[in-house]
């Protein structure tokens, strides 16, 4: 991936959802203008959301999401109704697709709901347009469309570019960094290379960072932490901030000096994209961590674990060490994370690099509604190695 790309977890997200056979994967591949989704005349065509990140005029870099019937049947069909309903902790705007021949469904309405309860913005389409003579919108989230002929698809992508420009403006309020810093702020970023790191790339917040201090006008050294003190020597004046991988915290807290503001991407990505505040209270629950407590460690992203993994290694032997206790873990990676979390007794989650702001502020606010706190990654570490208030220190506004 370079520089210049959107990642997914940066695009808007639309999800269509609705009955089966209402016309859902066609009116998406009419959207699309590609043979996004499988289509048939047989109900239940689509068993697993289908994601796709691509460029869309005129909304511009979006991921779609096509969704399993809300009416599936048995028990394997309400796995993929379970499935279609998960998409909502991602969903940016939606669109319900409605067989307009037949009308709204008890679902149909019940989804509306939904979207309201959770402030979703969406669009009814009434679908098969073409069959129906008396055509008469109520409402303007109300429009009629024909995958098969093509009406309305102009008009609803429309409506689709207003909402996704709304979004995106929303999106472009918000910096990573650049906020915190001064103009032509120089700043120096840790970036260990070790076993975990992959071959060849930089991980994708690194990458973030950089290209937001670069359309900032913010210029910035790279090192690995034992070239830390060196870098820092070599500069004219002290940086604005040295930012670091989380795992490298310890070491590069006693090469900065105290006058220099320190934090870590992760901490960074707490702020941007779910709720710092949340994450710091959480950090409170692992000194009261006792022996058998059941913690839970999620990522969110998939990734091939390494003999000495952050998540399922490090981070165990972090807490252990820490507490002095021996909890019990679970670990989810990717879509994976529990509905029902009253069983844990904390959530360690990753910063949420590969996650929306939506599903990553989606997941705090389950944890907070059952009364589990919290942390994500370099929040619990900084904790852990004894620095969380200076790694604070210049991030929180």
């Amino acid at each position: 991936m370079s520089l210049n790309d959107t990642v997914s977890a940066e695009r808007v997200h639309i999800a269509f959802y609705g009955m089966r056979n209402a016309g859902k994967s066609s009116l998406v591949n009419a959207v699309t203008g590609q043979s996004l989704s499988v289509v048939s005349e047989v109900k239940g065509t689509t068993t697993d959301p289908v994601k796709k990140a691509m460029e869309l005029l005129p909304l511009g870099p979006v991921v779609i999401i096509d969704t399993p019937g809300l009416d599936d049947e048995g028990e394997l069909g309400g796995m993929r109704v379970q499935k279609a309903r998960e998409t909502l902790t991602k969903t940016d705007i939606a669109v319900l697709v409605v067989d307009g021949t037949v009308g709204y469904s008890e679902l149909d309405r019940s989804m509306c709901r939904v979207f309201d309860e959770k402030s979703i913005p969406y669009i009814v389409a009434l679908n098969k347009c073409d069959l129906i003579a008396d055509k008469k919108a109520r409402g303007e989230r109300e429009l009629y469309v024909s995958a098969v002929t093509g009406e309305g698809i102009f008009e609803l992508k429309e409506r689709l570019g207003a909402f996704a420009s709304a979004a995106k403006a929303k999106k472009d309020e918000k910096y990573i960094v650049a906020d915190l810093l001064p103009d032509g702020a120089h700043v120096v970023l840790v970036v260990p290379v070790d076993e975990s790191a992959p071959k060849g790339r930089l991980i994708l917040p690194q990458q973030q960072v950089m290209r937001e201090l670069l359309d900032t006008h913010r210029t910035f050294s790279v090192c690995q932490p034992e070239e830390l003190t060196r870098t820092l020597s070599s500069l004219q004046e002290p940086p604005a901030m040295v930012i670091t991988d989380s795992q490298a915290f310890e070491r590069v807290a006693r090469d900065v000096p105290e006058s220099v503001t320190l934090t870590s991407f992760s901490i960074l990505f707490a702020r941007y994209k779910g709720d710092l505040d949340a994450l710091i209270a959480g950090a409170d629950a692992l000194s009261k961590l006792c022996d058998g407590d059941h913690v839970l460690i999620s990522e969110g992203c998939t990734h091939h674990r390494q003999c000495n993994d952050i998540g399922t290694v490090k981070l165990p032997k972090w807490i252990e060490t820490y507490t002095g206790k021996k909890p019990s873990y679970s670990f989810t990676s990717g879509g994976e994370f529990p509905d029902d979390l009253s069983g844990y007794r904390l959530v360690v989650h990753c910063g949420g690099c590969m996650l929306n702001e939506r599903e990553m502020k989606s997941r705090i606010e389950r944890a907070a509604s059952q009364g589990v706190p919290i942390v994500n990654y370099g929040v619990a570490i900084a904790q852990m190695k004894g620095i969380l208030a200076r790694s604070l220190r210049g991030v929180r506004k």
